[in-house]
């Protein structure tokens, strides 16, 4: 009896068979980077079936510019920056999203480090889909993405100043939702110890 294992596929030669327009290496790389792509929509907008919606148009990008991709860098961070970069014009086009217009310079920024290890990833995602739409955006710009505040101000046409302010806008408002998170924690706590002491 004749066993055969089929190897995985790897990310590598199924670009390099999308370059060909090969139909199913197109639905097997839509599949296995999909569910990670829609998340970085959803990150921007809030409504799951109009972040769907952006997704595919973004994959529909992908395999029309895929033989812009060099092959030197990161597959998966290019198709990243054209769901972002889509995500954008998504936003633009319905002009759903506000944008506080604010000169004053952001100086201070509140410390939010604490909370990636009080709160599961999920729960982080979650406090971040519930900000305004215009902290959502400049906060996953900058924190997640990576961008300036130069290159955000480039993407929204909007100032620097601006940017900034929505940046530490967004943090203050993360931190308060984590502080308030903490607490609750810290109450369930305090009143599981005294139950039990009763007990």
């Amino acid at each position: 009896m004749n066993l055969t294992i089929k190897k995985s596929i790897t990310l590598e030669s199924l670009v390099e068979q999308c370059r060909k327009q090969d139909g199913r290496a197109q639905r097997m790389l839509y599949e296995r980077l999909s569910p990670k792509m829609l998340g970085v929509c959803r990150r921007y907008i809030g409504d799951t079936l109009e972040a769907e919606g952006v997704l595919v148009n973004g994959f529909l990008k992908v395999f029309n510019k895929i033989n812009q991709f060099s092959g030197s860098g990161n597959f998966e961070g290019w198709v990243r920056r054209i769901m972002v970069n889509e995500s954008l014009l998504y936003l633009r086009k319905n002009k759903s999203m506000y944008l506080e217009v604010d000169i004053d310079e952001a100086h201070t920024e509140p410390d939010y480090g604490r909370a990636a290890y009080l709160f599961e990833e999920r729960e982080l995602i979650e406090m971040i889909d519930k900000l305004p739409m215009g902290y959502r955006t400049v906060f996953n710009l900058y924190a997640i993405e990576g961008f300036s505040h130069k290159e955000i101000s480039e993407q929204l046409g909007i100032n620097e100043n601006t940017s900034k302010s929505q940046l530490s806008r967004a943090r203050a408002l993360l931190k308060n939702e984590v502080l308030r998170r903490e607490q609750l924690v810290e109450q369930n706590m305090a009143g599981n110890e005294k139950s039990k002491r009763r007990n």
